[in-house]
């Protein structure tokens, strides 16, 4: 006797090559040759199944249009389908059609109403149900949830006949969610039973939460009770892992995956990423990026990302070179790591580069991508690009009023800076602690004490914000720049925190500005308690004292600095071009080109001294001669950068020369205050 494969094998073995014309023709003539294949739901079944999953809502709206009677199984189907591509209202009008529904069909509907958004039509809807089971409450608890009614969704939570473990652990996620840490762990005590979601919930949350080193201690009691971890939960813990930079339980984690032969992918590949890049092995991270058979776009801004971590700027611009010529896209997560690589670099033409690519398709418009590029375009000393890529962003948020009030604070646009904030207040934006630093900082940058302190009064009075160690650091700043050195330590001593090192490094750099020799022995004094190997504070008192004159209390710091091991941080400056970083010391003869930016420098500074320009030997903070002072301010490396940014860059070109550190006056007087003396042999405007 002939045998017939049954039907649903007959779906499988054809679903591979189907085409929905021929499909159900063949299969009629094969299993069914005196039945219509439309009454065989088993059959619809998995060919509508095959294309949901694949998301071809087109097929599958054809095929299932094509069947003459669709019972609930099927309108359900189509309606999770419809759901999950986005396709609300098509889910809803078929809902509407169905000629009879059972509790699945609405359950698939409530669920369609709260991923579109629509929380009162969903809670108008579970109250109509004819009949209600555990996974309809499941669901509105979810629901709830999300729409941050936690209070509602624990009522209904309550009041459930009976619970599953999925009902347990949508409440203990909507605690979490909600950032009620202390009933979702009693919530998750309670439980009759747990299951591995019910553990990879609370590790998550707990580490979304910022509760990183008791999310590891729930993961290793998870993992003594035997319970075997998902992707998912060695995700997450991994994350906690890297989060608090826990190397040492990090890879361990990394060994338990090894040794369960547990597969790889592409979520546990980012957090091992995340997690080696967080703590310096970056070699372990492109090792581990190397190896992996499915590189996806989140892998790739992983590493980028890592990168950046670890200052490794170009090699992350590198990467997403490489990445782009593999065929990968680029999405809103790597186009925003890979413009905080063009601003760790200053790479102007480069981040100009990456934004237009943005324009092309969007992104620029939104918050997370336009917030980079506000950073990116200040961080290059460009305001007016910054400020037109704040104004395009469609949805702006507190970073994004944060970025541009810093950034305009950071290049000396104090009266913009204020006027932003007016702007963000009128926009009802709450501002945090990073807003009142960015206007501080504005207040310092210009001298405007008056202005600091009003703004400090301000954040006195917001009950929403905390005043931290920062604000009062740039309050010190803004009196020690204005030279009111005493009423500076005054603030300092009358502050209710302990002042930290920031806050007397404030002070003392005053101190070197003003020549206030006993300030800032009483500055440094404090620093040392503090911190005894503080470089910069050594330096700072040993530049004071050079000024003053005192040359046996400089080689007494010197000394001490040496009976230290105190290592002098070298400042250095750079210039960006064509996407390559130049940088410069003090006398440097490593670049290539020396011999001409040296021939350049001395033509240069034999052309300013024509015009009148003497050297400031006051800024040369040696021991040594006028003659030798002399050179040491030609040669300094700022100059160095500038001669090599006129060789190397056309006419009419901005010059932008970045610093590690906060150099003297005099030494930026040379830029600033000769403008008009460099213009006549070199037309370029200087940041």
């Amino acid at each position: 006797m002939k045998k017939f494969l049954p039907i649903t094998s007959c779906a499988k073995h054809l679903l591979p090559s189907f085409h929905p014309n021929k499909a159900p023709k063949y299969l009629a003539s094969l299993c069914y040759p005196n039945e219509n294949p439309s009454r065989e739901s088993s059959y619809w079944k998995h060919v509508l199944s095959r294309l949901l999953q694949e998301q071809k809502i087109k097929e599958a709206r054809e095929v299932f249009a094509k069947i003459e009677y669709p019972d609930v199984h099927l309108f359900t189907m189509m309606i999770k389908g419809l759901s999950k591509s986005n396709c609300f209202a098509d889910a809803f009008k078929l809902f509407d059609n169905m000629p009879v529904r059972d509790v699945a069909a609405w359950n698939s509907i409530l669920k369609a109403y709260l991923d579109s958004g629509d929380l009162n039509s969903a809670l108008e809807l579970f109250h109509e149900m004819p009949e209600r089971n555990v996974i309809s409450s499941t669901t509105m608890i979810n629901g709830l949830a999300q729409f941050g009614r936690i209070d509602a969704a624990e009522r209904l939570f309550l009041r459930m006949p009976q619970r599953d473990t999925a009902s347990w652990n949508a409440m203990i996620s909507g605690y979490l969610i909600n950032g009620e840490i202390v009933k979702a762990r009693k919530t998750f005590e309670q439980m009759p039973s747990r299951n591995v979601i019910s553990w990879t919930a609370i590790i998550g949350g707990y580490e979304q939460n910022g509760l990183s080193k008791e999310a590891l201690e729930l993961f290793k009691r998870m993992w003594h009770l035997g319970i075997k971890p998902t992707s998912s939960t060695y995700a997450c813990s991994l994350t906690a892992c890297a989060k608090i930079s826990n190397l040492m339980s990090g890879t361990q984690i990394h060994a338990q995956l090894i040794k369960s032969s547990h597969s790889l992918d592409s979520y546990v590949t980012t957090s091992l990423l995340t997690l080696y890049a967080k703590c310096q092995k970056m070699d372990l991270s492109i090792s581990l990026f190397n190896e992996s058979s499915h590189k996806t776009v989140v892998t790739w801004t992983a590493l980028i990302t890592g990168y950046n971590e670890n200052n490794k700027y170009a090699e992350a611009l590198n990467e997403f070179t490489e990445m782009v010529s593999s065929g990968m896209k680029p999405n809103q997560s790597t186009f925003t790591s890979v413009l905080n690589s063009c601003s760790g670099l200053e790479a102007l033409d480069c981040g100009k580069r990456i934004h237009a690519t943005t324009v092309k398709i969007s992104l620029d418009l939104d918050a997370f991508v336009g917030n980079s590029l506000v950073v990116m375009y200040s961080k290059c000393g460009n305001i007016n690009e910054s400020l037109m890529a704040f104004e395009n962003i469609c949805e702006r948020n507190l970073v994004s009023w944060n970025s541009v009030i810093v950034g305009c604070a950071q290049n000396g646009y104090a009266s913009l800076a204020f006027k932003l904030f007016d702007e963000m207040n009128q926009c009802l934006v709450q501002p945090d602690a990073i807003t009142y630093v960015g206007l501080l900082m504005a207040c310092s940058h210009v001298r405007m004490h008056e202005k600091g302190r009003y703004y400090f009064e301000m954040l006195k009075r917001d009950p929403s914000v905390e005043i931290r160690m920062e604000h009062y650091a740039c309050m010190v700043d803004i009196l020690g720049r204005c030279g009111k050195l005493g009423e500076a330590e005054q603030f300092i001593r009358n502050m209710p925190l302990r002042p930290n090192v920031a806050v007397w490094l404030a002070l003392l750099g005053a101190c070197r500005v003003h020549g206030n020799v006993e300030v800032a022995e009483k500055a440094s004094k404090e620093i040392f308690n503090l911190d005894l190997h503080n470089s910069s504070a050594y330096v700072l008192l040993s530049n004071i004292y050079a000024t003053a004159g005192r040359w046996n209390d400089v080689v007494q710091t010197r000394v001490v600095m040496r009976d230290h091991r105190v290592d002098k941080v070298i400042g250095c400056s750079w210039i960006t071009i064509r996407d390559v970083k130049h940088e410069f010391v003090s006398g440097d003869r490593s670049h290539p080109m020396i011999p001409e930016i040296y021939k350049n420098l001395e033509w240069l500074g034999t052309r300013l001294m024509e015009y009148g320009y003497v050297y400031d030997k006051r800024s040369a903070l040696h021991d040594v001669d006028d003659e030798q002072k002399e050179a040491l301010l030609t040669y300094h490396s700022e100059k160095i950068a500038l001669a090599f940014g006129l060789l190397s860059t056309v006419e009419g070109s901005t010059i932008r020369i970045m610093k590690n550190l906060r150099q003297n006056n005099k030494i930026m007087s040379f830029h600033y205050s000769n403008k008009s003396l460099m213009s006549s042999s070199y037309p370029r405007e200087l940041t």
